[in-house]
C-alpha cells in the first residue's frame, strides 16, 4: 500500500490552524482559518478527487482528534451524504499512531501499537492501495525521517502566516525530493507532488 501524504501550508510552511479560527490554537496562535478563504471550487474538486482515492487513514493524535470532532460527530455530519470527504473518512478504515489515545469512539478506527515502525510497515504490505496522512505534522516528520513515505502532495497557500507550527523545524532530518507533478490552481494555491529520493547532493568545492 503506497503512503502518500497529504499537507496544506503557506509559503513560509505553516500548517497550524489552516481550516478555521478556533481550529488549533496552540502556543498562543491566533492566525487561524487562513486557508479557507482561498478554497475554490476548483480546489475543493481536487481535495475531494485525493480523498475519494483514499483506502485508509494514518493520523498522528491531535489531527485525528480535530478531523473525529468535526468529520466524524461533529458539524459536518457522520453519515457521508454527498460529500466526498466526508464519505471517505465515514467509510474507510483510519489509524491513529498514538501512545496516550486510551480508546477512539470514531468509527472504523484501531489505534497503532506502541511498536509503531512494526504496524506501519505491516500496513503498508498489505493489498494495493493508498494510505493517506493529512496533518499530521510531527507523525509526518517521522515517517520521512524512516523513509516510510512513498509520495507527498503539498497544497502551498500564497501568504506568509508569519507564526505556528511548520511543517518542516529548523533543525532536522534533510530530503531530496522528486518533483512528479504540478499544478497551477485558482487564487494563486499550487499543487505539487513529490517523491522521496535519498538525501541530497552538496557541493564540495
Amino acid at each position: 500500500m503506497k503512503l502518500t501524504i497529504i499537507t496544506h501550508v503557506s509559503v513560509d510552511g505553516v500548517m497550524q490552524g489552516l481550516g478555521g479560527p478556533h481550529e488549533d490554537r496552540r502556543d498562543g496562535f491566533e492566525r487561524g482559518g487562513w486557508a479557507l478563504p482561498m478554497v475554490s471550487g476548483e480546489i475543493e474538486a481536487l481535495i475531494c478527487q485525493i480523498y475519494d482515492r483514499a483506502d485508509a487513514f494514518l493520523f498522528g493524535r491531535r489531527t485525528y482528534e480535530i478531523f473525529a470532532a468535526s468529520w466524524g460527530t461533529g458539524e459536518w455530519g457522520s453519515d457521508g451524504g454527498d460529500n466526498a470527504i466526508s464519505a471517505a473518512l465515514n467509510t474507510r478504515p483510519k489509524y491513529v499512531a498514538s501512545t496516550t489515545l486510551p480508546e477512539a469512539s470514531w468509527r472504523d478506527t484501531t489505534v497503532l501499537p506502541a511498536s509503531l515502525d512494526r504496524a506501519i510497515a505491516d500496513l503498508k504490505a498489505g493489498p494495493d492501495g493508498e494510505l493517506q496522512v493529512h496533518g499530521s505534522g510531527e507523525l509526518t516528520r517521522w515517517l520521512l525521517e524512516r523513509g516510510l513515505v512513498d509520495e507527498m502532495v503539498l497544497l502551498t497557500y500564497p501568504l506568509v502566516v508569519g507564526q505556528g507550527t511548520r511543517l518542516f523545524p529548523l533543525d532536522g532530518p534533510d530530503v531530496a525530493l522528486e518533483l512528479v507533478e504540478h499544478q497551477a490552481l485558482s487564487g494563486g494555491v499550487t499543487s505539487q507532488v513529490y517523491r522521496p529520493a535519498g538525501r541530497p547532493v552538496y557541493a564540495t568545492g
